[in-house]
């Protein structure tokens, strides 16, 4: 699984400990659901036939942001919806098309702000992965209407309109049971230094500095092996997305490293993974300054926290400050090739067990039952948000998002004071359309 399997396999395993859990994911996803606390079935996107059943008796549906544009029927279910916002796709998508002129990419992006005003709108409770996020996410809903004296009023903290949640630890340690890389791999032996890529090459990301740092401590050390587990996207919706795959493997080769001391893979079985974070000596987590970094989460470095891995990462985001906050590796400068190098060899020099007391700590208050704590508590007292009947309660119609949003557009003409007539008259918008 990639990042949006782990979080909701993760999150309807907390769930399911209190309500009837139904995880649904697409029809071409593979899930070992056996044992579970809850129920799952798959549905095909953008196909509300196969969805609808679903949820037809959910008291509560929750989902990431961009399934909103998906099934816009949504908003006309009776379920209360929760949109997670945990994954930034704004700041992926312009990076995914960094590389297009952008007059040719004015429509998609028009869609894009279309989408987010529709996720904005759907929602009767929002979810994200950190602070700062939150920060950014109260932005769109301010922009979107949301902010407002109705959700103020309720709660002036808004945490009751948004909230975080983010990735979890599982309580158990990681297990074991056999070898998947050293020993496994050809080229890696069993007391080499296995330093870890856990995840994709996104170009956000940056691989490159973490090979060249690699090609630098291998001057030094014979025994270290740069891994990339994870270069090919298991959701076939993504399998054309840019990557830094071939930049990655051309330098690789340049160096004289590719397949000696530097090497990929396709995609390591989440049933395996623990076993690769165990058999890790140091984990990478290195990216590019862009707005991608300032806004993400990176849920790998959840998983060498609860590996006890430590971690060479860049400054930037909010998983470099988990690692600074509690100790847990060292933080790095953006394409600072040296200075990952160097963090490397010295933390290679530190017996793992050194570690365990920083890492018990972090782990204290990240495991899942404690991050899922505010949407544990919404869909334990589930409720539409305040400003859903003012604003209507078929959101997730497509012409009415889009008259909602064009009706908008006339907020800088008025003054403050006349903010509240203006949503009585997209009130009124909303019971001509319904009528309609």
């Amino acid at each position: 699984m990639a990042g949006p399997g782990i979080r909701y396999s993760h999150l309807a395993r907390v769930l399911g400990q209190e309500f009837d859990i139904l995880l649904a994911i697409p029809d071409e996803a593979k899930f070992a659901g056996e044992g579970e606390s809850f129920t799952v079935a798959p549905y095909r996107r953008r196909d509300w036939a196969s969805l609808e059943p679903l949820i037809k008796n959910a008291a509560v549906v929750v989902f990431p942001s961009d399934i909103a544009s998906d099934f816009p029927q949504l908003g006309r279910c009776d379920a209360c919806l929760v949109v997670d916002g945990y994954d930034p796709l704004l700041a992926e998508w312009l990076a995914l098309h960094r590389h297009i002129d952008p007059r040719d990419i004015a429509d998609r992006w028009s869609v894009r702000m279309e989408q987010l005003q529709q996720q904005s709108l759907l929602g009767d409770f929002f979810i994200c992965a950190s602070e700062r996020q939150r920060d950014w996410w109260l932005g769109l809903l301010e922009a979107s209407g949301r902010v407002n004296p109705y959700t103020f009023g309720e709660d002036p903290s808004l945490r009751r309109l948004i909230d975080v949640v983010p990735f979890g630890l599982p309580r158990h340690p990681p297990q074991a049971p056999r070898s998947v890389v050293k020993g496994v791999w050809s080229g890696i032996g069993p007391t080499d230094k296995v330093i870890l890529w856990g995840g994709g090459l996104w170009p956000w990301l940056d691989p490159l500095t973490a090979i060249r740092a690699v090609a630098q401590v291998y001057r030094r050390r014979r025994d270290v092996r740069l891994i990339f587990p994870g270069t090919k996207h298991p959701n076939p919706w993504l399998e054309g997305i840019p990557t830094h795959n071939e930049a990655a493997r051309r330098l690789a080769q340049e160096l004289n490293l590719l397949e000696r001391v530097i090497f990929f893979g396709d995609w390591i079985p989440y049933a395996d993974w623990p076993a690769v974070l165990l058999e890790s000596d140091v984990a990478l987590t290195l990216h590019y300054d862009t707005l991608e970094t300032r806004l993400a989460f990176r849920s790998r470095v959840l998983d060498y926290i609860w590996a006890g891995l430590p971690t060479v990462a860049t400054r930037g985001d909010a998983t470099s400050d988990l690692i600074e906050r509690y100790q847990l590796g060292v933080v790095v400068d953006y394409e600072d090739e040296v200075g990952v190098a160097e963090a490397i060899l010295d933390l290679l020099e530190i017996p793992k067990g050194a570690w365990e007391r920083r890492f018990e700590r972090a782990r204290e208050g990240l495991t899942w039952d404690k991050v899922a704590r505010p949407l544990i508590e919404f869909c334990r007292h589930p409720r539409r948000a305040p400003d859903k009947e003012m604003l209507g309660d078929r959101l997730g119609n497509p012409y009415y998002v889009d008259q909602i949003a064009r009706l908008q557009t006339t907020v800088e003409g008025y003054e403050r004071g006349r903010f509240i007539r203006l949503m009585r008259w997209l009130h009124r918008a909303g019971q001509t359309l319904r009528g309609g």
